[in-house]
């Protein structure tokens, strides 16, 4: 099946599979409300299950969380992709004033071809509706996994900017494996913290942490059998 774009705002329970997605800006976008009103609806998106796709987003990024996450996105699986000629794989967004959540989540079994930057994280990213937003309205980042990811022709391999009162905490790298034309600058990182291990090129020091599982969480699967993140 060919689709256009796929957006997901304060669901749960999806499944999305066996689809090609081609967009100018985000293939597969994950959402759960902006800002204050996200925050007082309080309806997360969660139990997403996404497998056997194929992605392209020129633009923005392939498979994107936020940035209007304020209502939180959890417990969301993310299995055998593949992504070709595009702007980002995969990125995490938020900014102060959201509020909110982005934590549980398994990114696994990626391919990717031609990509500018790989994975990306930033707590810096989008604006505010108006002004009745919270600024000290902070969200949390945790316990995000990212497992047996292959690419080639990739231009920056990772980029996490968290945010200096809120950092990305718990992010997880295991079995990775990108071409990179420049070893020296191939991680950008900021306010994060985590674990790593066998990944090319190395990651950036706040990712080097020996890989654990008391930081590296299991995903309970949409089909209900445990699906180990590491």
């Amino acid at each position: 099946m060919f689709v256009y774009f796929i957006f997901s705002d304060s669901s749960n329970n999806v499944c999305i599979e066996d689809c090609i997605v081609s967009m100018g800006h985000d293939a597969i976008s994950l959402k759960s409300g902006w800002d204050e009103y996200g925050i007082a609806y309080g309806r997360a998106t969660e139990n997403v299950h996404i497998r056997r796709v194929t992605l392209n987003a020129f633009s923005g990024s392939t498979l994107a969380f936020g940035s209007e996450m304020s209502g939180g996105i959890s417990n969301v699986f993310v299995e055998h992709v593949h992504v070709f000629d595009s702007n980002i794989g995969v990125q995490f967004r938020t900014t102060k004033g959201r509020g909110g959540y982005m934590k549980e989540i398994v990114i696994s079994d990626i391919q990717m071809y031609n990509v500018y930057i790989a994975i990306s994280a930033t707590g810096h990213c989008g604006s505010h509706p108006d002004d009745k937003f919270d600024p000290n309205a902070l969200p949390h980042l945790d316990s995000i996994t990212f497992k047996g990811i292959i690419g080639r022709n990739i231009t920056v391999a990772g980029s996490f900017t968290g945010i200096e009162e809120s950092p990305f905490t718990n992010i997880c790298l295991s079995n990775i494996d990108l071409s990179t034309s420049s070893i020296s600058s191939a991680w950008e990182c900021s306010n994060v913290s985590g674990s790593s291990d066998s990944v090319n090129p190395k990651p950036c020091p706040e990712l080097q942490n020996p890989a654990n599982s008391s930081s590296c969480f299991y995903l309970l699967s949409t089909s209900g059998r445990k699906a180990s993140a590491l």
